[in-house]
């Protein structure tokens, strides 16, 4: 391992721009030089967002060393194939946190060869500092994180913060991958704010959702580094399906509920801060939104990825801004960007996941959260992560910080799945993540259903009018039968879960 020459202090929110990649007396490795420092057992705490900003070289070279370890991987949310399918298929990963993002990654989990653990974005910074996921953190905890620049005290992440600061600060020794493919200009829109240990929390100092508080560099301890190792392999990025005419049709009733919303409801009546949900369908969504008239009032996306769609949206002069923590694009997404990303820069913040995602944060700026699930049932509990009840597909990720703390939620479905063979309107989800208390509103191609301050008996009613018409009659004859039994939620049980959800 060389060291690098001396180089500048960490750039701060006045000259975010660091003056070079490298900077000061680094310990430069190769990748298996890298690994060969992570123990046979240990937890690995990986940058990464949205199928972004992850480390690639050194997890690879971990899946391909000799020897099996036991790892306990913990991401931000999604990442790339080098850890989600590599350390499965090498046998190397046990334990997961808090995202399956691949096949490989479900089928282990759903066989039992993985242990997974679904947790809330907002909460897992605290849950890997302050024990809460004490039972899987096993072995030494070794970090490693993705960066466009590192010197010997701080590091400015790539094309998401996620939980970087946090798993930063709570690994014993550290490993950065210093990624050539990503523009150092990125620095520009990274805006790290490290929050106080509780009981001495303060409040994040954050009056406008586009406001900043620091600068793009995450500081650690020198001691902690262990190792230093250049790539210019790029982010394997998201691929959005095409928009389909059920995408098209959920967002025309989406943006006609948005625009009889803005006349009715004083919490838009100056400003609308929007946030949907990652994926094909949250980008499609975005679109409904250019032929909504907001009129003068301010409007800005407050959630957790940037995703194609607000790139449109921002070049149209849509939005205000857009504050997350990972910048999700396509290819061609990220291409857009990396040639302007000064001019992005202007409207596009990232931050840490715990302060993108807190509760704190959404309630204050009154967000308005757009998420998709996997079924909804007829008192309105929603499930958006398993199929059957059993078999996981993905993870809540921050679907349910959203859901919980916003001014208003809202539940955006196809009706249908396995083409149109399954309803995703069901009597009775046999797996819930968002309880009948946190949805709002429910919306699929065929209509919008809103529930807020229905009886459990009229929201029902509601449900069975925006599911798919070629199910309605059998759901209005469960609804039928279960009344007859009486109760203020009324089911019939034995026949509640011959109603089978699966993939769509």
């Amino acid at each position: 391992m060389t060291p690098a020459p001396s180089g500048p202090a960490a750039p701060t929110l006045d000259d975010p721009v660091p003056a070079t990649r490298l900077g000061g007396d680094l310990p430069f490795a190769a990748p298996e030089e890298a690994a060969a420092l992570v123990p046979e057992t240990a937890t690995l705490l990986v940058s990464g967002f949205g199928g972004v900003g992850y480390p690639k070289l050194v997890p690879e070279a971990l899946a391909a060393a000799d020897g099996e370890r036991e790892l306990t991987v913990i991401s931000g949310g999604g990442v790339g194939d080098e850890i989600d399918r590599d350390l499965v298929e090498s046998g190397d990963m046990a334990r997961r946190y808090p995202f399956v993002p691949n096949e490989t990654a479900r089928e282990a989990a759903n066989e039992g060869r993985l242990a997974f653990h679904d947790r809330h974005i907002s909460r897992l910074a605290d849950e890997v500092r302050f024990g809460g996921l004490r039972a899987g953190m096993r072995g030494e905890t070794v970090a490693v994180v993705e960066a466009v620049a590192v010197g010997p005290d701080w590091l400015v992440p790539s094309t998401s913060i996620g939980h970087t600061p946090a798993y930063v600060g709570a690994a014993d020794r550290l490993i950065v991958e210093v990624n050539r493919a990503q523009p150092i200009d990125l620095a520009r829109v990274h805006d790290v704010h490290v929050r106080d240990d509780p009981p001495n929390r303060a409040p994040i100092p954050l009056d406008d959702p586009l406001g900043e508080t620091g600068g793009p560099a995450v500081g650690f301890d020198p001691e902690k580094l262990a190792a230093v190792v250049e790539t210019d392999r790029p982010d394997d990025p998201y691929e959005f399906r095409d928009v389909s005419a059920t995408d098209e049709a959920i967002a025309a009733n989406l943006g006609g509920f948005l625009e009889a919303e803005l006349d009715r409801n004083p919490l838009l009546a100056d400003a609308v801060n929007l946030q949907f949900g990652v994926g094909s369908l949250g980008n499609a969504l975005m679109g409904a939104l250019a032929d909504v008239d907001f009129g003068d009032r301010d409007v800005a996306y407050v959630g957790e990825v940037v995703q194609d769609g607000l790139l449109d949206m921002l070049d149209a002069g849509d939005l205000r801004g857009a504050s997350a923590t990972s910048l999700a694009l396509s290819s061609e997404g990220q291409e857009r960007l990396f040639a302007d990303v000064e001019r992005y820069a202007e409207d596009v913040v990232l931050r840490p996941a715990d302060v993108s995602n807190a509760p704190e944060l959404i309630d204050r700026f009154g967000v308005v959260g757009v998420n998709s699930a996997v079924e909804v049932d007829l008192y309105g509990n929603v499930n958006a992560t398993h199929i059957g009840g059993t078999r996981v597909v993905n993870g809540i990720g921050g679907g349910g910080d959203f859901a919980r703390n916003c001014r208003l939620g809202v539940v955006a479905l196809p009706s249908t799945a396995v083409g149109g063979d399954v309803s995703r309107v069901v009597p009775l989800t046999p797996h819930v993540d968002h309880t009948e208390h946190d949805a709002s509103v429910v919306v699929t191609e065929h209509g919008v259903a809103d529930l807020r301050g229905l009886s459990p008996r009229e929201r029902a009613e509601e449900l069975i009018a925006v599911a798919d018409p070629s199910f309605r009659e059998d759901l209005e004859a469960y609804r039928a039968r279960a009344a007859e039994d009486g109760g203020n939620t009324p089911h019939h049980l034995p026949s509640a879960f011959s109603w089978g959800s699966t993939d769509s």
